[in-house]
């Protein structure tokens, strides 16, 4: 299991790869996610700026506590806060860019795929599709968000456990959308991509978590999401091939 989170960590690097054998189509790709950065920066710097406002609004009741003690609780609220809103970021800021960057992500694909031989004939999701996946995307990010939120409200141990779920949780929900253009080329029903997902489990959470580690880089989102996008197609064939070698004969 070990081994194979890491080589889904591994799978990643693999896509950093591509800035060599690809350049010019990876710098197409740092457009939309250059994009989605800007826009995501628009809300995230005006929270960062009044999170302590925030903290003092959530915790009332402590205006009467002795001053080190408030301190303490709200410097903790402003963490779990800050925390929430990375794991929300990155998901979100997945969904903008898939959006904003389709026809830029559909040639990264493909080249990918082509690369790797034996490419699928039909196209990787249509645009509506895409939107659609977005969006579910983002309401799947706020929940992992709420429950971050609330897992960091647990004494001591709370602000550490959520920054560790934040990331497998939003991991796993990164691997599962960057791998959907591959599946759909290839008309995988909900069925038959749970059964995937089910045998590489470990493979798919290691690239997630390591997708979402780098975006939490500062710019590491825009330089990571064309490799993420080229690094899934690796994935999902892997995946593919690990399912082929396991099926019964």
């Amino acid at each position: 299991m070990i081994s194979e989170f890491f080589a889904g960590v591994g799978t990643l690097f693999r896509g950093f790869g591509l800035w060599r054998r690809r350049p010019g189509l990876m710098a197409l790709g740092l457009v939309p996610a250059a994009i989605a950065f800007l826009l995501l920066a628009a809300a995230l710097v005006p929270l960062a700026l009044k999170i302590g406002d925030i903290a003092d609004w959530a915790t009332p009741f402590a205006d009467s506590w002795v001053l080190e003690w408030r301190s303490i609780l709200r410097v903790a609220v402003c963490t779990v806060i800050f925390v929430a809103s990375l794991a929300l970021a990155g998901v979100v800021f997945s969904a903008l860019a898939l959006v904003i960057g389709d026809p830029f992500y559909e040639r990264i694909w493909r080249a990918v795929e082509t690369d790797l031989g034996s490419p699928p004939p039909a196209e990787g999701g249509r645009f509506w599709t895409s939107v659609g996946e977005s969006l579910r995307l983002a309401v799947l990010g706020v929940l992992v968000a709420l429950l971050v939120l609330l897992i960091g409200l647990v004494p001591i141990v709370g602000g550490p456990l959520a920054a560790v779920t934040g990331v497998v949780l939003t991991g796993r929900l990164l691997a599962r959308e960057l791998t959907g253009r591959a599946f759909d080329a290839r008309d995988f029903d909900p069925q038959t991509r749970a059964a995937l997902f089910r045998s590489s489990r470990a493979r798919v959470l290691g690239f997630g978590v390591a997708t979402q580690l780098c975006f939490l880089i500062p710019l590491g989102a825009v330089l990571t999401m064309p490799v993420a996008v080229g690094g899934s197609t690796m994935l999902a064939r892997d995946m593919l091939a690990r399912a082929n070698r396991t099926a019964p004969v």
